[in-house]
């Protein structure tokens, strides 16, 4: 051998093996908290070798972080809440479409974008609770029953600048037109109990004290706060979950999921990740840890949100609708005079 290449066989070894470890990593922007995905990044390192570098943060601040980034974000993956915040990065052009098999036949066609930009990896209800003392489950059935001046200051639900409000609205303007959705939503405010206030575990407390008969949350809520500390288990234990519409278009559902960003330096990789949370063992931790519902078919819900009757109704609007009509729905809220 030549001793002039010989000193440069481990250096090209060294130089190999330090761009192997480079690739072998995806970053991940999360809206979801930590505690809420990282033990699933830990069991995806663990089985494929990959890194996640995650970074977590409010979705809007996500968002506005992407687009200042711009090119040079080392961001490989958007994941967050509601469909309105996906389809707010796929407008912004933050992501890129991916047309991969194993994530089209998992994910329901309703539960992704039309044009491949993301992929739901969770589904939650927004529903009616009530209180067990006040209110029979008879006297409840649909969303726009709400409006109806029977439910007069009855009624609790948190503030119009929530996400998860606009796109109940949004499914709302999508279904029934912008005027019926206005009137609504005007019908609700009329039945406040109080001005909105505070997140869908407020509202439960809410009702379980009597400041209001009903109130509209989303429900995974229900299911954490059953295992959180005395004071949540006891209030949410005085309601009950009741699914709107089931005699119509079935309740109103949204997700959480996740986008490739367009760019992405680790795109195999980040694809590699989004198979891996739409996987059976990914998508049974979904439905025990967090009380949500998996996208995936057969895959077992927990025995709290079971017990609430499952399956049930669902809409099935495609969600990416609820980012369409977003603006809408913000503008009927401040006409509606919702705060």
């Amino acid at each position: 051998m030549n001793h002039r290449i010989r000193p440069l066989i481990p250096l090209l070894v060294l130089t190999l093996l330090s761009a192997s470890t480079l690739a072998a990593e995806v970053n991940l922007y999360s809206a979801r908290k930590e505690a809420l995905i990282k033990p699933l990044l830990d069991k995806f390192t663990a089985q494929s070798g990959i890194k996640v570098n995650l970074v977590t943060g409010k979705a809007k601040t996500l968002l506005k972080r992407l687009q200042s980034e711009g090119r040079n974000t080392p961001a490989d993956i958007l994941l967050t809440t509601d469909a309105g915040n996906l389809h707010a990065a796929t407008t912004a052009n933050l992501l890129q479409p991916v047309d991969n098999t194993t994530l089209k036949t998992i994910v329901p066609h309703n539960l992704r974008d039309p044009e491949d930009h993301w992929y739901a990896l969770s589904i939650r209800s927004r529903v009616i609770v009530y209180s067990k003392e006040r209110i029979k489950a008879s006297e409840l059935s649909t969303y726009e029953d709400l409006a109806d001046p029977k439910w007069k200051g009855r009624i609790c639900i948190r503030s119009s600048n929530n996400i998860y409000n606009q796109s109940l609205l949004a499914s709302m303007i999508s279904h029934n037109g912008i005027k019926p959705a206005e009137n609504w939503a005007k019908g609700v405010v009329a039945n406040m109990a109080q001005s909105p206030q505070g997140n869908d575990r407020a509202q439960v407390k809410a009702v379980a004290v009597g400041v209001c008969d009903i109130a509209i949350i989303n429900t995974y809520y229900m299911g954490v706060m059953l295992h959180k500390d005395a004071d949540q288990k006891k209030a949410a234990s005085q309601v009950a979950l009741f699914f709107p519409n089931q005699d119509g278009r079935g309740a109103h559902i949204n997700i959480s999921g996740a986008g490739i960003i367009k760019g992405a330096k680790h795109r195999e990789n980040a694809i590699k990740l989004l198979e891996f949370l739409v996987s059976d063992e990914a998508q049974q931790w979904y439905a025990q840890a967090n009380h949500e519902y998996p996208v995936k078919a057969g895959i077992p819900v927990s025995k709290i949100v079971n017990a609430w009757g499952y399956p049930f109704k669902q809409d099935s609007l495609n969600v990416g609708e609820l980012g369409k009509y977003n603006t809408d729905a913000v503008k009927i809220f401040d006409r509606a005079g919702w705060r």
